[in-house]
């Protein structure tokens, strides 16, 4: 059975003056269907870069990247926008909503760009977003009137909205205050339980204990890939799995 998704000698490299930067070196790995990831690492490590290519905003410098069967790794920046818009969802730390647009005009977007549904089906269709992640009395407000949990969630439901089979975020949670932070993964959570798959790169160990596989990172290399035998790992338990991969 194939992965959903599947690098395989993976490198992207920057030129730095002379010296060429490794960002990524040697990376191989597999992520099945329905699975919740956590991507760790210290700044440098290469977990954004990943992130990056996983998500096809950024191709590798060499290497195999097959997404649901097919080879990416080297498609066009058209062909990537075609693939983002039609596989892919995305969850920033920064929300990236529009600001004067309200919760459900900011939902409808990836619908807009596709085109694939009537108006009222788009209508109809972000309605219910908004309300399966707890605003649906909140679909006129924009993204000023909402708090940064709220926002999240606005993102998280536009994220959704073409029903993509991988959900990738980054740092989800950074700007976000402790209670707000624990709703989103909770959120998460739910999600993954439906079955779709979650790609997330975080710093803290404290939501990473939410994903059940945890790979960690350091100079563009795979440290540790735990794919969480024996259930869910408490903050206490990722925070050492991590000391261990780096040490």
């Amino acid at each position: 059975m194939a992965h959903l998704i599947e690098i395989r000698d993976m490198y992207k490299i920057y030129e730095l003056g002379d010296e060429p930067v490794h960002a990524l070196d040697g990376v191989s790995l597999a992520v099945d269907d329905g699975e919740f990831v956590a991507i760790m690492g210290s700044s440098g490590s290469g977990k954004s870069t990943m992130l990056n290519i996983l998500g096809c905003l950024d191709t590798p410098t060499k290497g195999s990247y097959l997404l649901d069967g097919v080879e990416v790794a080297a498609r066009s920046a058209t062909e990537l926008a075609h693939i983002r818009n039609e596989k892919l969802g995305f969850v920033f730390q920064n929300f990236n909503l529009l600001p004067r647009t309200s919760a459900l005009e900011n939902v409808e977007l990836p619908d807009l760009y596709m085109g694939r549904l009537s108006m009222r089906e788009r209508r109809r269709r972000a309605l219910e977003l908004l309300k399966r992640v707890g605003l649906g009395g909140r679909h006129s407000h924009t993204p000023a009137q909402l708090s940064g949990g709220q926002q999240q969630r606005v993102a998280i439901a536009r994220a959704l909205m073409n029903n993509p089979p991988v959900l990738f975020a980054d740092e989800p949670t950074g700007n976000l205050d402790t209670k707000s932070s624990i709703e989103i993964m909770n959120l998460f959570t739910e999600l993954s339980r439906e079955g779709i798959t979650i790609v997330m790169v975080t710093h803290e160990d404290d939501i990473a204990a939410y994903a059940k596989r945890h790979i960690v990172m350091r100079d563009g290399r795979v440290m540790r890939d735990d794919r969480g035998e024996g259930g869910m790992k408490t903050t206490e338990q990722v925070s050492q799995l991590v000391k261990e991969a780096l040490s």
